[in-house]
This record gives structure tokens, sequence and C-alpha cells, in this order.
């Protein structure tokens, strides 16, 4: 799985290089915790179709 994510930002506004800080394997498939380097908004993905960045 890849370390880097480039998403959109609310908090910054613009298009980011999010980082992978926790990956751990639940009964829904695999979360990650993204996070943005500039402000530290941060989001969860589930098996990369449920996200929290949305919320």
């Amino acid at each position: 799985m890849a370390s880097e994510l480039d998403h959109d930002c609310p908090n910054c506004g613009e298009e980011r290089t999010f980082y992978r800080t926790a990956a751990t394997n639940l009964h829904l498939g695999l979360k990650t915790k993204w996070a943005c380097p500039e402000c530290s908004f941060g989001f969860i993905r589930i098996n990369g179709d449920i996200s929290s960045a949305s919320a």
C-alpha cells in the first residue's frame, strides 16, 4: 500500500499530499488514517471505499 495520497484538504483549500499515519485490519477491511503535513487535518478510509473526509 502507498504511504502517500493526493487529496483535497478542506483546511488548506487545495490538493495536498497526505501521508499515511496508521493502518490496521478490521472485519470491514483495511482501515487507514491519513494526515495533511501542512495543517494536520486527518481522515480515515476503510478499504479505500468508506471515507470520513466528506463527513
